[in-house]
């Protein structure tokens, strides 16, 4: 007999993503099906569990807060620049690989 399972606790994953190696490889993981909404959903998820959440990356980013949290909304459509500045706050920058089969 199986024993019972236990829902995930998501009490540590703040501190995970702060952490710029486990913040990259949480965003690589949502973005390599291409799948945008996810990876766009994870940026937000990253931002938030800075210190200062997405405010302070905002301004690290030299980007206007306002347009950053509608950049990440779920009808959100953040442009290159905008993905670019703020995974530069985020200490990550992004790069391109060959695709293997």
């Amino acid at each position: 007999m199986t024993a019972p399972s236990k829902p995930f606790d998501f009490s540590g994953r703040d501190e995970l993503l702060r952490d710029p190696e486990q913040a990259a490889l949480y965003l690589e993981e949502c973005l390599v099906d291409g799948n945008m909404e996810l990876f766009q959903v994870a940026l937000r998820n990253v931002a938030k569990a800075q210190q200062g959440g997405v405010r302070a990356v905002a301004k690290q980013a030299e980007l206007n807060r306002e347009n950053l949290y509608r950049a990440l909304s779920k009808t959100g459509k953040p442009q290159m620049e905008t993905i670019t500045k703020m995974l530069s706050a985020l200490g990550m920058r992004i790069t391109i690989t060959p695709d293997t089969p």
